[in-house]
């Protein structure tokens, strides 16, 4: 059959391309309903990426956070309809170390091959995590995202010392939002105190015990670990407030993403003799652990309602792009783009 597939070809600039797409007995068709736009969309989009990268990987397809609707399953697994979240991570091995998102061979959606913005996803069983029945269709949308946070949490859990009595996360923005409030569940004991740079943003973290402003005075201040969500060329700053605020032994999870070098204290990382981790993207275990937390605490797509900012809807390319255009311009909040057919 064939299917459409909507790729950027240059920054600004959407066209259409067609695939055949050969239907077997293990791989699953998917039609996306619900898009959610990232800032790594974004850099592609606008073209802040080097040029050598955006010249290696356009004309491509955007989009890893989203979810659809099963419409072929060969293999019986899902029953057509099933409303599913799409895993944009594709190992192509196993390694009995190494996760497989961090697999230097493994492929990811709308980066090293096409990603979400196409009529059908042709994808396999495993790449798929059934919805919970009722939920928020925008909020779940935007799944991979939340994912990431949950895996830097686990991953905390097991590298962290057992002093969890305060924990910090700086930045204010939706990646921010998303881990203050899955510490908050997932580590109930611990006091979660979220560091931004604006304080209406700071007011929409009600379930924090503590919000502070970056330039408030740091007195008193006692943090045993931190998660830095900042990224851009504010990292650096985060980094090093963390590190001086921080107690010894303390770790900390980094997940903003940056496009330039950001200088650190490493002589207070030394003295403190603090564990400094990073955190990217997520695997099939993530997806799964978050939909059953999902279950456990359903308040929690609640609060992730707060987040969505623009529901669009996209029939066409023009519309596409106009739904990137709107994003730019936000000032908080997930983009997501509700595809009709």
């Amino acid at each position: 059959m064939l299917n459409t597939v909507y790729q950027l070809k240059r920054p600004r600039q959407f066209e259409v391309a067609f695939q055949d797409i050969e239907c077997d007995d293990s791989h699953i068709l998917v039609r996306p309903t619900h898009l959610s736009i990232c800032n790594a969309d974004q850099r592609y989009y606008q073209g802040t990426r080097a040029e050598a990268v955006l010249r290696q990987k356009l004309p491509m397809a955007l989009i890893h956070e989203g979810i659809g609707k099963v419409v072929y399953d060969p293999t019986k697994i899902f029953q057509v309809g099933d409303r599913v979240v799409m895993i944009p991570n594709l190992p192509c091995e196993e390694d009995g170390v190494v996760a497989e998102n961090y697999l230097r061979s493994s492929k990811f959606r709308g980066s090293s091959t096409d990603g979400f913005l196409q009529e059908y996803v042709q994808t396999v069983p495993d790449r798929l995590v059934k919805l919970p029945e009722g939920i928020n269709l925008s909020v779940a949308a935007f799944t991979e995202i939340v994912s990431v946070s949950y895996h830097a949490i686990s991953r905390f859990c097991k590298i962290a010392h057992n002093r969890r009595r305060v924990i910090g996360v700086w930045g204010d923005g939706n990646l921010g939002y998303i881990t203050a409030l899955l510490l908050k569940k997932m580590l109930p004991e611990s006091k979660i105190c979220v560091f931004g740079i604006v304080s209406a943003k700071l007011e929409d973290f009600t379930f924090a015990d503590e919000t502070y402003l970056v330039t408030d005075p740091m007195d008193g201040i006692i943090l045993d670990h931190a998660f830095e969500c900042v990224g851009g060329p504010a990292s650096s700053k985060a980094i090093n407030q963390i590190i001086d605020l921080i107690q010894p032994e303390g770790t900390i999870s980094i997940l903003g993403v940056s496009e330039d070098l950001a200088p650190i204290n490493t002589r207070m990382v030394l003295e403190k003799g603090l564990r400094i981790f990073g955190s990217s993207r997520s695997g099939r275990e993530d997806f799964t652990g978050l939909i059953e937390l999902y279950k456990k605490y359903p308040e929690i797509v609640g609060y992730f309602e707060n987040i969505v900012g623009s529901e669009l809807v996209v029939r066409n390319i023009r519309d596409i792009a106009s739904a990137f255009e709107t994003d730019i311009h936000k000032l908080i909040g997930k983009t997501v783009m509700i595809w009709e057919e």
